[in-house]
Parts: C-alpha cells; structure tokens; sequence
C-alpha cells in the first residue's frame, strides 16, 4: 500500500519563472482574439450586402432617369412636329382662300389688264404668297398625271404618244410637297389605231428633209 504524504496536493506543471495565476489571463486572452477575426467578418459581409443593394438602387433609379429622358426627347419631337402641322395647315387655308384671286391676277394678266396700280398690288400678292411656300405647276405638253392634274377636256390626237396635258385650263397649286390644288387640263390620247411616231424617227426625218433641201436649193457658201 502506498502511503500518501499528509497535506500534498498535487499541482499542473507551470513553466519555469511563471506563476499558476499567469495561466488564466493567457487563455482568455487566446479565446478574445479568436472572437475577433469573426466579428470582422460579420461586419465586412454586411458592409458588402449595403453595397450591393445601394448600386441595385442606383441602377433602378438611373434606369428611371433614362426612361423619363427618353419620353421626354419623344414629348418634345411629337409637340413639334404637332406644331409644324398646324402651321402647315393654316397656311395652306389661308393660301386656298387666295386662289380665286391669284386666278383673276392670271386672267388678267393674259388679257393684258394688268396695268398701273392694280399690277403693283398684283404682283405684291403674288411675291407673299410665294414666300409662303406656294408655287404654282401645270404646263402644256407635260404627261398626265392623275395625282396632280384633273382632266375636264378629252380628245385624240395623232402626234402624241401618252395622254398628254395640252391645255392649261387653270394651274394648279402645291406648298412643299403638299397638293392643294390640282391642275385643271385639256388631254389628248394618241388616235386609236394610229401607229406613233417615235421622236427619233421624227427628228432622222427632219435631218434628211433639210439635207435635201441644201441639196436641191440651197444656199453656195462663196
């Protein structure tokens, strides 16, 4: 049996120069800096998910902000050309109003009746409605054209090869593009069952016909 020495306890080795209190304090201190590279951790992960939805906010709102931009750039072209129409539109009113009055000038005018004040004033009519945009159209000779010319006089005629305008019964009237009036014209079509005669046969005929005459009569250069 061994015998137990009275009064000695036994005692975890402690290193040399280091008392058994310096334990504890060193161990907590271990578990302390374990504890805080975790806690950064925590705090840098919810520092990143703040980041995340502030630039998914900034996106949202500068995806707003292009959208409003955009339909404003859309409101601003629509209210212009809106603006543009309505002008059109007044001018051509107010350009059809005149009409009548410009045909008169013209009638006038081939009659030899613009004369003296009247003429001023004519001509001073006509310069503002051309700065106006209106221009007048229609000329004999032309082809005929049903989208700017009506037709109010039909014939044949054996020297044209198309429908062709060959009298100018009232000119007609257009602002830009814009139609506001159709040319009112006499038409002829080529003489049913007549073979035209192209330009270039009418024109080798005209060149044989003068090649003859110098031949037969016609002026010696001395």
């Amino acid at each position: 049996m061994t015998e137990e020495t009275p009064g000695f306890e036994e005692k975890p080795d402690v290193p040399s120069g280091a008392t058994p209190d310096d334990a504890e304090p060193k161990a907590a201190a271990s578990s302390e800096e374990t504890a805080a590279p975790a806690g950064d951790a925590n705090e840098t992960a919810g520092l990143v998910a703040q980041l995340d939805q502030s630039r998914k906010a900034l996106d949202e709102r500068t995806a707003d902000l292009q959208r409003l931009q955009a339909e404003f750039q859309n409101y601003r072209r629509r209210v212009e050309r809106d603006r543009i129409a309505v002008k059109e539109i007044a001018v051509a009113n107010l350009l059809t109003e005149l009409l009548p009055t410009l045909d008169d000038i013209g009638r006038a005018r081939e009659h030899g009746e613009l004369v003296g004040g009247f003429k001023s004033v004519a001509e001073s009519l006509e310069t503002v409605a051309a700065k106006m945009g209106l221009q007048q159209f229609g000329k004999e000779g032309e082809p005929f054209d049903p989208t700017i010319h009506e037709a109010l006089m039909h014939s044949y005629a054996p020297d044209v090869t198309e429908t062709t305008c060959v009298a100018i019964l009232q000119p007609g009237y257009r602002i830009g593009e814009r139609t506001i009036r159709p040319a009112r014209v006499a038409v002829a079509e080529p003489q049913p069952g007549a073979q035209p005669v192209k330009a270039e046969e009418q024109q080798g005929e005209a060149a044989a016909e003068d090649s003859a005459t110098k031949d037969n009569g016609g002026p010696e250069e001395g």
